[in-house]
């Protein structure tokens, strides 16, 4: 398949620069968010616009997938490229690929009542693969692209988060 060779090529030339002058992967980026409409939110990235909203059970005007939707999207997509970018690179065959991620929740938390955390109580994702490699090879590549996952280390391992607030206070 073409694809996987243009996805492994890319993937070693970015390799090969990174090994050569690690600085060049080191960076930043920067996603703005701005209420619009009640909790309707505005979100730019680069030449991205995306709008995020609450259900209209939940105060909003579903004017959008809520935050919890692009999270869990964020987190199933990693997963679902990783995979694809380290079987490229793996030169293992994949004929189909999905990843369904499952989460259970207390909305109680996110509402304000006390010793509930807002988050999930737990995430789960089930993979699918369609390919004429061996289980072997396939368990290698699914490892091997768990291990370097950006946003399953997101979901698994505790990031440091700095808040920084400016007030513009007006009468």
């Amino acid at each position: 398949m073409k694809t996987s060779e243009t996805i492994k090529e890319a993937f070693e030339r970015k390799e090969k620069a990174m090994r050569r002058k690690p600085s060049i992967g080191l960076g930043g980026v920067t996603t703005k968010i701005r209420v619009t409409d009640g909790t309707t939110c505005e979100i730019t990235e680069g030449d991205w616009k995306l709008t995020a909203d609450m259900s209209e059970k939940s105060g909003g005007k579903n004017k959008g997938p809520t935050p919890g939707t692009y999270g869990r999207a964020a987190f199933g997509s990693c997963l679902a490229i990783s995979y694809i970018l380290y079987a490229s690179r793996m030169n293992v065959p994949i004929e189909n690929l999905e990843v369904e991620v499952q989460v259970d929740y207390d909305a109680r938390g996110m509402y304000g009542f006390e010793n509930v955390r807002p988050g999930y109580t737990e995430v789960r994702y089930l993979v699918q693969v369609e390919s004429p490699a061996s289980e072997e090879q396939l368990m290698e590549v699914l490892d091997r692209a768990e291990k370097h996952s950006s946003y399953l280390d997101v979901f698994a391992n505790e990031t440091p988060v700095k808040r920084t607030v400016g007030l513009k206070v007006t009468n």
